[in-house]
């Protein structure tokens, strides 16, 4: 795995092949082959494994509905951190490319980690409610909202390149520091849930 993900990051997704690979890992091409039927279900495997490391760490972050405002912080750095990783950018760039004419790597994609990552949010921003911490009547929407604010344009810079390195932590710490000042505001506990 560690020779197919050195030949994507090196030579991208259209142009690695499966030969680069075998040479990069040092095994035949009919040992690769027992593990994987294609270019497109070795970058799959290599992008779920990825994928369900960096959920797992999130997850656990995502531990007291009673705090809020820490909860949030503490897994807003860390997912602003890692969605504007370079291997991260790397991914996503990867996807965009071949979603057009592979559209089930790029839904694959979405519903294995934003969507489970959204959900995983969702589930505690509801649990949240449920105490008296939050006020949300739409714990999915707002677990979106939340992603988005703190990645604050970082993302979107990283992915065009405007910004070629990560966010700063300090960087990083200000834009989730606003983040979750403004999402208490609109969700906190004294927030009335309002349908527009």
């Amino acid at each position: 795995m560690d020779g197919a993900r050195a030949v994507f990051n090196r030579l991208g997704f259209d142009i690695a092949s499966m030969n680069d690979i075998c040479q990069e890992a040092g095994v035949s091409k009919s040992t690769l082959y027992v593990y994987f039927r294609s270019k497109e279900e070795l970058f799959s495997a290599l992008v779920a494994e990825a994928r369900d490391r960096k959920i797992e760490a999130l997850s656990q972050l995502l531990n007291d509905p009673r705090d809020p405002a820490r909860v949030l912080r503490t897994f807003g750095i860390r997912l602003a951190t890692t969605m504007t990783s370079d291997e991260i950018i790397r991914t996503h760039r990867t996807i965009i490319a071949v979603a057009e004419r592979m559209p089930e790597i790029g839904s694959c994609f979405y519903k294995e980690g934003p969507r489970r990552g959204i959900a995983m949010l969702s589930d505690y921003l509801a649990a949240a409610t449920e105490v008296g911490a939050l006020a949300i009547d739409d714990p999915e929407f707002a677990a979106s909202q939340f992603g988005e604010l703190c990645f604050a344009g970082h993302l979107r810079r990283r992915l065009f390149c405007r910004e070629t390195e990560p966010p700063s932590e300090a960087e990083i710490a200000h834009t989730v520091e606003k983040a979750v000042w403004l999402f208490m505001k609109g969700y906190g506990a004294s927030a009335k849930p309002t349908n527009y």
